[in-house]
């Protein structure tokens, strides 16, 4: 049977392994402060024995939860197994395997470990990142966390103010987008917008991504001049423009500081100049 150690608090690194959780939700949280208050802590952590030198010369594997809610009721030391994995990467797939029985973990959570995995060296691509840490998983379940990371990777979190609510059905539709090039014209709309809300920054790109879903079920692509469509233009520093589908036509829209009323109408006079006589 394997043997417990109590461990120092302060020798525990939480923060040594890329983790899938973004946030811990203070309800649940709170519970388990409760729980280990009156009941004492049932399930040991997991921790492994770093080889470089630290001040918290433990790092953990699983248990974030257990870990904080035991800091916080200023407990000293914790019960955990010390585990000798193979290599990080094996650590790494222990904690995925709790998170996956004990918590929901968002889809965007499960893309942003598999991303923030391979940048920092624990595996060479995002393939191999996802088939080892989720290797319990069947392989249509590891395609779609495959494309998940694909769109992490591509976006980022600083764009998108809560990316974890993001539904798998949306992110595996911006995951489209992006692979019909779209992915700049998705991070533009976002930074240029000013809108923040989740709600409102999903709205914002809508449009991006029923335009590729609608060139998909086109059978035949409308002629264009080479290098066409144009999606996108940087006509100046302060002023970018998007062309974007709408349900009954198209729309350019003109973002950034330079974007103003009186330019508007210079755009409306060059457009009925060039274009409102017949030819």
């Amino acid at each position: 049977m394997t043997q417990t150690t109590q461990i120092p608090l302060s020798d525990i690194d939480a923060d040594a392994l890329p983790r899938d959780r973004i946030s811990l939700a203070p309800a649940a949280l709170a519970e388990l402060q409760a729980s280990i208050a009156s009941l004492g802590l049932t399930h040991p952590i997991e921790v492994w024995r770093k080889h470089t030198a630290s001040d918290a010369p433990y790092g953990l594997i699983s248990g974030l939860r257990r870990l904080t809610a035991t800091r916080a009721l200023g407990h000293t030391t914790i019960p955990a197994f010390i585990r000798d994995p193979s290599d990080i990467a094996e650590a790494m797939t222990r904690m995925v395997a709790e998170n996956e029985i004990r918590a929901a973990i968002s889809p965007w959570e499960k893309g942003r470990l598999v991303t923030e995995s391979v940048a920092e060296g624990l595996f060479p691509t995002l393939d191999a990142a996802t088939d080892s840490l989720y290797r319990t998983l069947d392989r249509h379940r590891r395609a779609r966390i495959r494309s998940m990371a694909e769109v992490v990777a591509e976006i980022g979190d600083h764009l998108l103010t809560s990316p974890e609510t993001l539904s798998q059905n949306q992110i595996t539709r911006i995951a489209f987008s992006l692979r019909a090039d779209l992915g700049p014209l998705i991070t533009t709309a976002l930074r240029t917008s000013k809108q923040k809300s989740p709600d409102a920054q999903w709205k914002t790109i809508l449009p991006i991504l029923l335009e590729a879903e609608e060139a998909a079920r086109t059978p035949t692509k409308p002629l264009y001049r080479p290098n066409r469509p144009r999606r996108m233009a940087h006509v100046r520093s302060k002023l970018h423009i998007r062309r974007e589908m709408t349900p009954d036509g198209w729309s350019l829209r003109f973002t950034g500081p330079e974007a103003t009323g009186p330019l508007m109408e210079d755009i409306m006079d060059a457009v009925e100049r060039d274009f409102g006589q017949t030819r």
